[in-house]
C-alpha cells in the first residue's frame, strides 16, 4: 500500500516551488507558440506527491496552530495544495481541451487560420464588414468547445468545494479573497451609473472616429480588439517604436528593462503565439517573463507598459522573502495595481505630446481615446462581474447558463457581446473582481502621486522610487492595505469616477 508523503509548511513551499516553475515555463511555452501540445499533465503527474489529502490535512491543521505572517503563509500553501489537488484529477481534460483549441481553424476568404491567429487578425483588418464576418467564423468555432468548458468549470467548482469544505463558489471566493464581493459589485455599479453620461458622449464621439459612418447602432464585439488598438491612428503609434518608446519611458522613471537581468522579453510574432500580452513569473524575482505580440497601433504600448508592471513587482520583490510572498498570492488584485498604474502613463496628454510629436490639441484628442478605452473596459468588467455573480450564484442549481452575459454586458458597453461567448470569457476565480479592485486602486494611487510627486508623476524618478518600495514587499499585501497607506478607503471610487470622466 501506498503511503502519501506529508511535508512540514516549510519543506511543502520548497518543492511547490520547483513544481510551479516547471508548470510555469510549461504553460508558457504553449502561451508563446514554442509548443503545440500542452504536457501539463505530465508535470502533475510528476510532482503527485504534492497533492493529497493527507498533506491537504496537514496544512490545515498548521495553519490552525500558526499566527500573523506564518498563518497568512500557510493558508496560501494551503490554497496551493487545494488548487493542486484538482488539477491533478483534472490536468489531462484541460491539456485535451487547451490542445483542441490549438488545433483549431478558422477558414475565412480561402486562408486556414489557428483559431487564435484569426482572433489576434480581427485588430487589424481594416474593413468594417470583414471584421464582422472573421468574428462570427472564430466566435462559431470557438462556441464549439462551450460543452467541455462547462463540464470543466462544473468539476473544478464541485471539487474546490469538497476540498475547501465551502460549496457556495462566491463565499469560497470571498474567503480566499479576504472581501465581500458583492459589496465590491455593489459599489462599482455605482461608480458606472456615476459615469454614464461622460461614457455615453466618448462613446458616441470615438465610435464615429474609429468605426466610421457605416457602423451598427450597436457593434459588434469582433470590433473592440481594433479600437482598443486606435488602429485609424496607426500611422502615429508605430508597431517598430513600441518597444523603444515603452523602454524609454521607463527610464525617465527610473527601471532599466533592457538591462534588467530578471526580466526576459518575449516580443516575437508567431502563428500560435496567445494574442495576450502577459508575464509570466516563474520564480521570483529572478525568473520573470514578460510576453507581447505587437500588431501595430497604441494598444500595443498600452499593453507593453501594462505587463511592464507586473514584471518590475515581480522582478522587484526582496529575494530575502518566503517563496510564498515572493509568488503566491490569495488573488492577482495586488499586481494588477502596477500594471494599472504603469498603463496609466498612455493617458497622459504630455506623454503622447512628448514622444510622438503632436500638438496639445492632437495630444489631448489621442489621450482622450485611451479614457474612453479605459471607460469602455471598465464598464465591461464591472458588468460580467455582475454575471458572474448571477451565474456562480445560481450555478449549483441549474449547471452554468449565458442567462443575462449578452444583456448586461452588451448595455453597459454599447457592444453587442454574443450569449455563447460567456464561458471564453469567464476566468477562474473571479479574476474580474481583482481587476476591478485595481481599476479603483490604481486611480487612487494614481491621484496620490499627482499631489505627493506632482503633475509629472510619470516621468520622475521619485515615483519609481515609491513604486520600488512597494515592489519590494512581493505579493504579502493585499490590495486594500495599499489603500490605506495612501489615505483611501478601500471601496472609494471617487478617483476612479473621475479619471473615467475626464
Amino acid at each position: 500500500m501506498n503511503v502519501a508523503t506529508v511535508r512540514t509548511p516549510a519543506e511543502y513551499e520548497e518543492r511547490l516551488r520547483k513544481y510551479l516553475f516547471e508548470r510555469a515555463e510549461e504553460v508558457r511555452a504553449v502561451r508563446v507558440g514554442e509548443k503545440e501540445v500542452s504536457e501539463r499533465a505530465e508535470i502533475v503527474a510528476r510532482y503527485s506527491d504534492l497533492f493529497n489529502r493527507e498533506q491537504l490535512d496537514a496544512l490545515r491543521a498548521a495553519e490552525g496552530d500558526a499566527e500573523g505572517d506564518e498563518h497568512e503563509r500557510i493558508f496560501r500553501l494551503r490554497l496551493e495544495c487545494e488548487a493542486g489537488v484538482a488539477d491533478q484529477e483534472l490536468s489531462e481534460r484541460k491539456d485535451e481541451l487547451e490542445n483542441a483549441i490549438l488545433a483549431a481553424r478558422v477558414t475565412f476568404k480561402g486562408e486556414e487560420l489557428p483559431l487564435r491567429t484569426a482572433q489576434a487578425k480581427l485588430a487589424v483588418l481594416p474593413d468594417y464588414g470583414d471584421r464582422d464576418e472573421l468574428g462570427a467564423l472564430q466566435a462559431d468555432v470557438s462556441a464549439e468547445f462551450n460543452e467541455g468548458r462547462r463540464e470543466l468549470i462544473r468539476d473544478e467548482s464541485q471539487l474546490a468545494g469538497d476540498l475547501s469544505g465551502i460549496t457556495d463558489p462566491v463565499a469560497r471566493n470571498e474567503e480566499e479573497k479576504g472581501i465581500s464581493i458583492r459589496d465590491l459589485a455593489a459599489r462599482l455599479k455605482r461608480a458606472s451609473a456615476e459615469s454614464a453620461d461622460a461614457y455615453a458622449t466618448l462613446r458616441d464621439r470615438w465610435f464615429e472616429r474609429l468605426l466610421g459612418d457605416g457602423r451598427e447602432p450597436m457593434p459588434s464585439a469582433f470590433h473592440v480588439s481594433y479600437m482598443r488598438r486606435l488602429s485609424p491612428l496607426e500611422a502615429t503609434y508605430t508597431k517598430d517604436r513600441a518597444v523603444e518608446v515603452c523602454m524609454d519611458t521607463l527610464s525617465k522613471l527610473g527601471f532599466d528593462l533592457a538591462n534588467d537581468s530578471r526580466i526576459r522579453l518575449d516580443l516575437d510574432d508567431r502563428p500560435q503565439k496567445s494574442p495576450r500580452a502577459c508575464v509570466i513569473a516563474a520564480d521570483a524575482p529572478e525568473v520573470v517573463h514578460l510576453i507581447t505580440r505587437a500588431q501595430g497601433g497604441l494598444h500595443d504600448y498600452q499593453a507593453f507598459l501594462h505587463e511592464a508592471g507586473h514584471a518590475l513587482h515581480y522582478a522587484g520583490c526582496d529575494p530575502n522573502l518566503p517563496y510564498t510572498f515572493r509568488n503566491l498570492s490569495r488573488d492577482h488584485a495586488l499586481t494588477e495595481i502596477y500594471s494599472f498604474i504603469l498603463e496609466a502613463i498612455s493617458r497622459e496628454p504630455g506623454w503622447h505630446s512628448e514622444y510622438f510629436g503632436l500638438s496639445d490639441e492632437e495630444a489631448h484628442r489621442n489621450a482622450e481615446a485611451t479614457t474612453f478605452l479605459e471607460a469602455l473596459l471598465y464598464r465591461r468588467y464591472a458588468a460580467k462581474l455582475g454575471f458572474e455573480l448571477d451565474f456562480w450564484g445560481r450555478f449549483n442549481d441549474d449547471g452554468g447558463t449565458p442567462d443575462g452575459y449578452s444583456e448586461q454586458i452588451s448595455e453597459a458597453t454599447g457592444v453587442y457581446y454574443r450569449p455563447d461567448n460567456y464561458l471564453a470569457d469567464m476566468d477562474a476565480g473571479f479574476y474580474s473582481a481583482d481587476y476591478l479592485r485595481a481599476w479603483i486602486r490604481s486611480a487612487q494611487l494614481r491621484e496620490y502621486l499627482a499631489q505627493e510627486v506632482g503633475s509629472d508623476w510619470w516621468r520622475s524618478t521619485e515615483t519609481g522610487d515609491r513604486l520600488r518600495d512597494l515592489f519590494s514587499e512581493g505579493t504579502r499585501p493585499a490590495s486594500e492595505e495599499i489603500a490605506a497607506r495612501i489615505g483611501f478607503d478601500p471601496l472609494e471610487t471617487k478617483p476612479l469616477v473621475s479619471e473615467l470622466s475626464a
